[in-house]
């Protein structure tokens, strides 16, 4: 797939390290689909969706650092939409998010109150100032949020919010964010995970399921086509939330 010119329309800055950029196009994305992303002249690199025609970027390194300076007017190279994303199921969800990966939640959020269902919202933010999104989460219905040092809602990492909630009472949960927030959640409801999609992030470099970047141990599953959505059941053996690989494939500590 040859990346498609794309032109910022809209900058929004949500944090000072996080920006959502409209985009001049709608490749029509489901919720947890991603797009490989080209900066001219330095890398591409995988961005989630947070809207139809939305990317949001938090600056970590030099390719999102340079995304994120661009204007109104610039123009970037996309693939995509990409990957497998959230399938929409039952009648009552939970959604659980942290950070950064709140924003392909909201959009499926969206999604499933215009279809109908009931959306319950479990945030987590490591303070006050990280909050995005908070405003669309309550719009979808009640909304539980968790800051790492207590200043506002519940004190301590998103797990802390599950003591606040039945997961017996939601047909599905959607859960993005930090992988050792994620596997946090993933092993405390262990008894839940065939329930639960998870929208997870590994190094991608050829985005098309060919160079093997992006397996997970034990099985080889190739998250770039096969996810980023996975069932958390398959990921309780995996290497999940235990080690992952980066550029040159060499195994390092998960960090978040």
């Amino acid at each position: 797939m040859r990346p498609i010119d794309t032109v910022i329309m809209e900058v929004q800055s949500e944090t000072p390290l996080i920006k959502t950029l409209r985009l001049d196009r709608s490749l029509d994305p489901h919720p947890g689909q991603y797009a490989m992303v080209w900066i001219r002249g330095l890398d591409e690199v995988p961005m989630s969706f947070s809207g139809p025609d939305t990317i949001t970027v938090q600056s970590v390194g030099e390719a999102s650092e340079a995304l994120n300076s661009l204007g109104e007017g610039r123009s970037i190279g996309l693939r995509g939409p990409l990957g497998k994303g959230f399938t929409l199921l039952g009648e009552r969800i939970l959604i659980i998010g942290g950070g950064v990966g709140t924003a392909p939640l909201a959009f499926l959020g969206e999604q499933a109150m215009n279809a109908g269902m009931e959306v319950t919202s479990l945030i987590g933010y490591r303070c006050c100032s990280d909050m995005i999104f908070l405003k669309r989460f309550q719009r979808l219905g009640r909304t539980i949020v968790t800051t790492d040092d207590g200043s506002s809602g519940i004190r301590g990492r998103v797990a802390a919010g599950l003591e606040a909630l039945d997961l017996d009472d939601y047909d599905q949960i959607y859960l993005c964010g930090p992988e050792l927030m994620m596997w946090d959640v993933i092993s405390r409801s262990r008894e839940h995970a065939k329930k639960t999609q998870a929208c997870i992030n590994r190094y991608f470099k050829c985005a098309e399921g060919i160079c093997g970047s992006c397996c997970l141990d034990p099985d080889g599953l190739r998250v770039c086509v096969e996810g980023p959505v996975i069932r958390a059941d398959r990921l309780l053996e995996s290497e999940f939330g235990r080690y992952r690989r980066g550029p040159t494939g060499v195994k390092g500590p998960c960090r978040g």
